[in-house]
C-alpha cells in the first residue's frame, strides 16, 4: 500500500454490518431509491431488509481519512484561497467534486508544476483544467477537482495541497478600448466590411473591451496612416480589404508611415498566418488576417487576448505559438492524409 494512503474499507457486507457505511452503488429498496454515496442509517437498513436484500457493497472511512467532499473542498480552497481577488469562484462540493468557475473575462493562469504535483500525488485525487492562457468568460468552468473514491487519506490531501496555494487565477483584461480600421479595395461589397466589423466587435465584447471607433479608408498607405493617427483606442486593429502579403504591403507600410514600428509580419498559427503586429507610441497595433472576418478561432485571437490582458507579445512568444498552432485544415490547404497512395 502506498505510503500515506488511507485504510478505507470497501466491499460487500451483510446488512447487520452496513449501518453507518457509505453505499457504493445505487440500489432500489421497494419504493425507496438509495443513491450511491449515501451514509446508511437505520431506516435505510430496514427498507433493504423489507426488500429482501441481504448483502450490499459499502465503503467505510478510516479514522485518518477525509470523505470525498471534504477532500475536494480542501484542494480547491488551496488552489484558490481568495476567489474574489483572482476572478474565480468555487462551487459547492458534491459527489467528490468541486468546480472552479470564472467570474470575469480574461486568460486562465496556471501553475503547471503545482497541477502536475497534485495529479501525481495519488490516482484518487484528480484536477482537470482548461489549457494555459485559455480565454474565459464569467460563469465558464475553468477547472474541476474530483476525488474518485469515497474517501482519501488526510496525509495525501495535505501532500497534494503543499505548494499549490494560488495555482489558479484569471488574468484580467487591462486594455479597455479599441479602434478598428477597415480598408476598402475597389469593388468590395459593404457586406464584407460589415462582416469584418461584426466579427471584431464580437471578439472585443467577449473580452469586455469597448469598440471606441470604426473607420473605413481606401486601401492606400497614406489614407491608412492618417486613420491610424486619428484612432483613439488603447489597441488599434487593422483589417485590410486585401490580405497582407509582405512586410512592405499597405498594412505594415501604413503603420510605419503613421510613425509606428513594425515588430513582425507572419505568425506560425494556421489559420492566422498573415497577421502583423507593431505599435504606435505606447499603443499596440494588430494587423488582422482575413480569417478574422470569421468567428472561428485563429491566430489573431491568441494575439489579441494576450495584448488585451497586458501580456508581452515578444517575437519569442509569437514564435512559440506554432506549437499547437495548427488549428484546422482549411479548404485551400492540401489534405495529405486523404490522398490516395500512388501505386509503384
Amino acid at each position: 500500500m502506498p505510503a500515506g494512503r488511507g485504510l478505507m474499507e470497501f466491499g460487500p457486507v451483510t446488512l447487520s454490518d452496513a449501518r453507518g457505511g457509505i453505499l457504493a452503488h445505487s440500489i432500489r429498496a421497494g419504493d425507496k431509491l438509495l443513491k450511491k454515496g449515501r451514509v446508511l442509517d437505520a431506516s435505510d437498513i430496514a427498507a433493504l431488509e423489507r426488500a429482501g436484500i441481504r448483502e450490499i457493497t459499502i465503503a467505510r472511512l478510516a479514522p485518518d481519512d477525509l470523505d470525498e467532499n471534504a477532500a475536494a473542498a480542501a484542494i480547491a480552497c488551496a488552489l484558490v484561497p481568495a476567489p474574489d481577488t483572482v476572478g474565480l469562484r468555487l462551487g459547492r462540493a458534491s459527489t467528490g467534486r468541486v468546480n472552479i468557475i470564472a467570474t470575469r473575462p480574461g486568460l486562465l493562469q496556471l501553475d503547471q508544476d503545482a497541477i502536475r504535483r497534485i495529479n501525481a500525488t495519488s490516482p484518487e485525487i484528480t484536477l482537470a483544467t482548461l489549457p494555459p492562457l485559455a480565454r474565459v468568460a464569467p460563469d465558464m468552468l475553468v477547472a474541476t477537482v474530483k476525488i474518485v473514491t469515497y474517501g482519501v487519506a488526510r496525509a495525501l490531501v495535505e501532500r497534494a495541497t503543499a505548494g499549490s496555494r494560488g495555482a489558479l487565477s484569471v488574468l484580467p483584461v487591462t486594455r479597455k478600448t479599441a479602434s478598428l480600421i477597415l480598408t476598402r479595395i475597389p469593388g468590395m461589397e459593404d457586406r464584407l466590411l460589415e462582416k469584418g466589423r461584426a466579427a471584431v466587435r464580437a471578439r472585443l465584447d467577449a473580452l469586455g473591451i469597448a469598440l471606441e471607433s470604426t473607420q473605413t479608408t481606401a486601401h492606400d498607405t497614406d489614407d491608412l496612416a492618417a486613420a491610424i493617427g486619428q484612432a483613439p483606442g488603447e489597441i488599434i486593429l487593422i483589417l485590410t480589404g486585401s490580405a497582407t502579403s509582405d512586410a512592405r504591403d499597405v498594412g505594415p507600410a501604413g503603420l510605419i508611415a503613421a510613425g509606428g514600428q513594425l515588430q513582425r509580419f507572419g505568425l506560425p498559427v494556421d489559420p492566422g498566418n498573415l497577421l502583423f503586429i507593431g505599435s504606435v507610441g505606447a499603443r499596440p497595433v494588430i494587423g488582422l488576417p482575413g480569417c478574422a472576418r470569421s468567428l472561428a478561432l485563429n491566430g489573431a485571437d491568441w494575439v489579441l487576448e494576450r495584448i488585451a490582458c497586458g501580456l508581452e507579445c515578444s517575437n519569442e512568444t509569437l514564435a512559440q505559438m506554432g506549437i499547437g498552432g495548427l488549428l484546422k485544415e482549411g479548404r485551400a490547404r492540401p489534405h495529405p492524409r486523404r490522398r490516395t497512395r500512388t501505386q509503384p
